[in-house]
């Protein structure tokens, strides 16, 4: 007669298996940090690193490994890691790819913690950064050295919003032999492919995509992650180890918020894209205005670049995010600016973009570029974040707080 164990134990070895065959529009969550194997042979030959099976939760669970392949779909890559944030995603492929005495090239209007990485963690680490022009591929290909490790791109710059000659960048960099590294939060998978660039089946790519999922994969404003992805499968390897060693990892509930909004990102990037073009157009068209940097404007730092990338989705009416900035004339000292800021009711103060709800900032530009302001003209610089909100609301709440700061008429 078996013995009867008791509850606790009963509770922790319970028999009842819930049948296999279960299927419903989101996938499963699963929490693991220990992962239970058949038998001792199984404990010791099943791999994790190619993804076919499960060791340890750090490692992927079905959860983590189904986010993993939906992104590579959207983004057109093979392997994808994930990780905590964006930023963390920089830094992860700076700790895997960077050695003592390698170079770094970084354009000069990159995101801002990508740069503070690097002079501040990789040079103790005997890593050179070098900063070059996004705008001048010729820039670029001089500042190349021998000790040119990795090269990162950014499509369009931070704040600044300038598009560069990604294809030409890539170009130079390739037939050097330096590997690639593009910021893609902007472009999301969704503007343009960045391991197909020339739309050939990908003759042309960069190496490395890293993606801040924060933005518009998560789209809620409430989920901080990053992504990884590669083509190549030994340059991602060479990532997935430091990522291992590091041991980085994500929550399965933050997994599960993402694979949610996944199915709806595209739809969202369009709603977030025609949405900023109408205020972007209207902002244009105040005297106070002395400058549009949004690259789907024509006569914007790089307009001519974003057409050869993005111009031909969507029936020809190209693919951007709903992210721009305007040059404010410099008559408007730094107090109309915050006035104006403080004064929008729809449009909030707050650093990220692409969820729900419109965000501004205002930016002191000069303080971010050492080779100073290049294709902007003078002025205070305004970064707006277009949300989710009704188009006509947000004019109209850009129009009351426009007339409270400068004192000027709204031009309809």
């Amino acid at each position: 007669m078996k013995q009867a164990r008791h509850i606790t134990t009963e509770l922790v070895h319970h028999a009842y298996q819930a049948p296999a065959a279960f299927s419903a529009p989101q996938p499963a969550v699963h929490k693991a940090s220990t992962v239970l194997f058949d038998n001792v042979q199984d404990m010791r030959t099943r791999r994790w690193l190619d993804k076919s099976g499960y060791t340890y939760g750090l490692h992927g669970t079905p959860t983590t490994y189904q986010l993993e392949e939906r992104l590579c779909s959207l983004e057109g890559g093979q392997q994808c890691l994930l990780v905590p944030s964006g930023l963390n995603a920089i830094s992860t492929v700076a700790l895997g790819l960077l050695s003592a005495g390698d170079e770094v090239l970084i354009p000069d209007n990159a995101y801002g913690p990508n740069k503070d990485f690097a002079d501040h963690e990789l040079t103790r680490w005997g890593i050179r950064p070098v900063l070059y022009n996004p705008m001048d591929v010729a820039d670029l290909q001089a500042k190349i050295t021998p000790a040119t490790t990795l090269v990162w791109l950014e499509a369009p710059g931070s704040v600044s919003m300038e598009f560069p000659d990604l294809i030409a960048q890539v170009q130079a960099c390739r037939a050097r032999g330096v590997t690639t590294v593009l910021d893609n939060t902007w472009g999301a998978g969704l503007a343009f492919q960045p391991f197909d660039l020339l739309a050939d089946g990908g003759s042309l790519g960069v190496d490395v995509s890293a993606h801040a999922l924060t933005k518009y994969p998560s789209g809620g404003g409430d989920v901080l992650m990053g992504s990884i992805i590669t083509a190549d499968a030994a340059l991602h390897m060479r990532i997935k180890l430091t990522h291992m060693r590091l041991g980085i990892g994500i929550g399965a509930n933050d997994a599960e918020l993402v694979l949610r909004s996944l199915s709806s990102v595209a739809l969202r990037y369009r709603a977030h894209d025609l949405s900023a073009r109408t205020l972007a157009a209207a902002l244009q068209r105040q005297s106070a205005v002395v400058q549009l940097l949004h690259p789907a404007f024509a006569g914007a730092p790089g307009h001519a670049h974003w057409q050869q990338l993005c111009g031909a989705a969507n029936q020809g009416q190209g693919a951007a995010a709903g992210l721009f900035s305007v040059v404010i004339d410099p008559r408007y000292d730094r107090a109309a600016i915050d006035k104006f800021c403080d004064s929008l009711q729809l449009f909030r103060l707050g650093y990220s973009w692409g969820g729900p709800m419109s965000l501004v900032v205002p930016y002191d530009i000069d303080s971010m570029r050492s080779g100073g302001r290049g294709s902007l003209q003078a002025g205070s610089v305004v970064r707006f974040c277009v949300g989710l909100e009704d188009t006509q609301d947000l004019l109209q709440d850009l129009a009351q707080a426009w007339q409270r700061a400068f004192g000027t008429p709204w031009q309809d």
